[in-house]
């Protein structure tokens, strides 16, 4: 098979993943809206923790990227701050075939602008968060926190804020430090292995891989203060980059 051929393959067999995946979501978004609307909105954890684990899952098979598991500990059900490194388009995938227990997603603003995301983000209470600090986003965030404190959430929000950097490891953002602060939960970090090989940054194709999903000891904030967060922040991306350099 010459470079040109089986160039053309790997693009085809990428478009025809594409279309099956935006199949996959248009099919999930309906049944989630539908259990959402008969449940009253009284099963939004359990549709978020099964059916995205589901979705997760489906997609990382039609990818052919099997997801391994590594955890130290049985995970609590206290509820928590979850963060992980992001590099890839599947970082998405993986974080909900997790299925995480009552956890709500911080996500772009922008991704409001997509149907499946919209849809499924507002029924079942995701949280959507521009990136400026006008007055009304830094008010309809705390308003968000304390329905997240009210009902005992956990949250997943990724520090970097994009997949696509320089560095292996991003920038953090202060934003998921801040809210752990804020709701006094403790942050578990997830570290992520094998993506960025797969399917760096934004790319649409993916190559045949592993993932392998590592989870780490929880970081107790109690006694962090608001003014030395920079310092709580930039140990924490150095406990990434440790870990980039020992799984990779």
């Amino acid at each position: 098979m010459s470079n040109k051929t089986r160039s053309t393959f790997i693009y085809l067999q990428a478009a025809l993943q594409i279309i099956i995946t935006f199949l996959l979501f248009a099919i999930f978004t309906l049944f989630v809206l539908l259990l959402t609307i008969v449940s009253f909105g009284l099963l939004k954890n359990k549709i978020i923790e099964h059916f995205g684990r589901l979705l997760g899952r489906l997609v990382l098979l039609l990818y052919r990227v099997p997801m391994q598991i590594i955890q130290t500990d049985k995970l609590s059900n206290s509820p928590a701050i979850y963060i992980s490194n992001h590099s890839s388009t599947l970082d998405m995938f993986i974080i909900l075939g997790l299925g995480l227990k009552n956890i709500r997603f911080v996500a772009k603003h922008e991704l409001r602008y997509n149907p499946f995301f919209f849809l499924m983000g507002t029924a079942t209470g995701q949280v959507f968060v521009k990136r400026n600090k006008s007055k009304e986003t830094i008010d309809s965030m705390q308003k968000a926190l304390n329905k997240i404190k009210q009902k005992k959430l956990s949250i997943f929000i990724a520090p970097e804020g994009t997949r696509k950097h320089s560095d292996r490891i991003g920038r953090f953002k202060k934003g998921a430090f801040h809210m752990a602060l804020d709701l006094n939960y403790p942050i578990i970090p997830i570290f992520i292995q094998g993506a960025r090989e797969a399917c760096p940054n934004d790319s649409l194709v993916v190559k045949p891989g592993k993932i392998t999903v590592y989870f780490h000891e929880p970081i107790d904030v109690r006694f962090w203060k608001t003014e030395t967060l920079d310092q709580h922040i930039s140990e924490v991306r150095q406990k990434y980059c440790a870990w980039d350099k020992k799984y990779s």
